[in-house]
Order: structure tokens, then C-alpha cells, then sequence
């Protein structure tokens, strides 16, 4: 279930905050009802939502796995102008958004779909769905720094849960060294506030894992359909 408001916006409607304005003045309706709540939840497959008197359209759900390459928003629009990731997405009829996000300098693998349910249930952080980073940060962390990461550190307040890593390569002439992190949350810059909090701030960042999805084949902007048997794999991780 999905707030109303991130529905409207998610068909490409409009923005989640005009979408509360237009719940405000009374112009969406749920399943034949006018709402003026921004509480209101519903499912996205199920129930029937218009704006202005038009219903969003209940499409096929579609699945796409995308390599996102750096400068991109995670969005489906972006009120600076900037480019987002359903610009590579312009022959795809279906209103698709992502599943989570990348910030804008960060690359690596996405899913982007129609199907919030879907969605909902692989950002849950119950489901624990590992997603592998490959970071460059400076310097090169040391046991104790790793054996930091692995336990969990503070963030804001809030302790990050266990997690993976190891050291992949160092170059001494940088500085620098290539770390792999596999976490299952996805709070936001998580990776990036996890390197400062060592003292090891990342100086570039990749997600080359999604649960058992690859880049594979794939080059920066390149896109695929999952397959019904990945998509089902997916799902069963989760409730499993």
C-alpha cells in the first residue's frame, strides 16, 4: 500500500508535492471517492485513482534492470532540468519509476518498474536484499576500520546494520584503495556516510549488485527487461 500522493506522482502526473495540492482541493478521487487526506493509502494494481476525473491507467507490470550512469537522477522528473533515469526509459509506454535510488554521482545497478507493490517490497528493510558497492576511497582502511563497518557504526543518530566488507586493491602512489561493501539498507548516501564515519571518504562509487542481478554485458545507460524467472526470484528472497 502507497500513499495516494506518491502514486499520482509515480504515473509521471505530476510532482508528490502538487499531487498533495490537488488531494487538498479535492480534485483526486479513490475508487469513485473524493479524498482531501494526505494519509489516504492504496494499492496501486487494486484500487482505481483519478485526477481531474481521468483514472491512471492499470498497466501490465513491467521490470527493468538498468546500469545508471553518474550524473543521473533517480527520478522520474527533476525540477532543476537536470537528466533522470526514465530518460533512457522514452520508448517505454508504461509509467515506470525507480526502486530506491542512486545519488547523482554514484552509478551502477537500478531497477526501475510500474509495479509499487514490487517496489514496496524490495526497499522493505525487513527483506534484507544485499546490494553489492564497489567504492574508491582514499587512503586504505585498516582492520579495525573494516571490523567498523561490518559490526555497524553510528549515522545520524542510528546504528547501521551488520554488513560486508573487504579490501579489493590499494594504490599506493593515490592513496587510495578499492573497498567492497554489501549492505541491505538503503538509507540515504548510507555508503558514502559509512566511508566518512572510518575516515576513508569515497572518492567514486558503483552498485555492481542487486540480490544476484549483474551488470553484466551492460555499459553505462544500457537497459534490460528482467526475466519472469529473475523477477519471481527476486520476490521469493524477499518473503522468504
Amino acid at each position: 500500500m502507497e500513499r495516494v500522493q506518491k502514486v499520482i506522482a509515480n504515473a509521471g502526473v505530476t510532482s508528490r508535492r502538487k499531487a498533495e495540492k490537488l488531494i487538498e482541493e479535492g480534485r483526486v478521487k479513490v475508487n469513485g471517492k473524493v479524498i482531501r487526506e494526505l494519509g489516504v493509502k492504496v494499492s496501486p494494481q487494486k484500487d482505481t485513482v483519478e485526477v481531474d476525473g481521468i483514472p491512471l491507467d492499470k498497466e501490465e507490470p513491467v521490470y527493468f534492470l538498468f546500469y545508471k550512469p553518474k550524473q543521473v537522477i533517480s527520478a522520474v522528473q527533476d525540477d532543476r532540468g537536470r537528466k533522470v533515469v526514465t530518460d533512457y526509459f522514452k520508448e517505454v509506454e508504461q509509467r515506470i519509476f525507480p526502486v530506491g535510488r542512486l545519488d547523482y554521482e554514484t552509478s551502477g545497478l537500478l531497477l526501475l518498474t510500474n509495479d509499487g507493490e514490487f517496489a514496496n517490497l524490495m526497499m522493505h528493510p525487513k527483506n534484507k536484499i544485499n546490494k553489492t558497492y564497489i567504492a574508491k576511497v582514499k587512503g586504505k582502511p585498516g582492520k579495525d576500520e573494516l571490523k567498523a563497518l561490518q559490526r555497524g557504526l553510528p549515522i545520524e543518530g542510528k546504528k547501521t546494520a551488520p554488513a560486508k566488507a573487504r579490501i579489493k586493491s590499494a594504490n599506493i602512489k593515490t592513496n587510495s584503495s578499492i573497498v567492497e561493501l554489501v549492505i541491505h539498507e538503503g538509507r540515504n548516501q548510507q555508503v558514502r556516510k559509512m566511508f566518512d564515519a572510518i575516515g576513508h571518504p569515497v572518492m567514486k562509487l558503483k552498485r555492481e549488485k542487486y540480490s544476484f542481478l549483474t551488470l553484466e554485458n551492460l555499459k553505462p545507460g544500457d537497459k534490460r527487461p528482467l526475466k519472469p524467472i529473475e523477477v519471481k526470484r527476486l520476490i521469493d528472497s524477499a518473503v522468504t
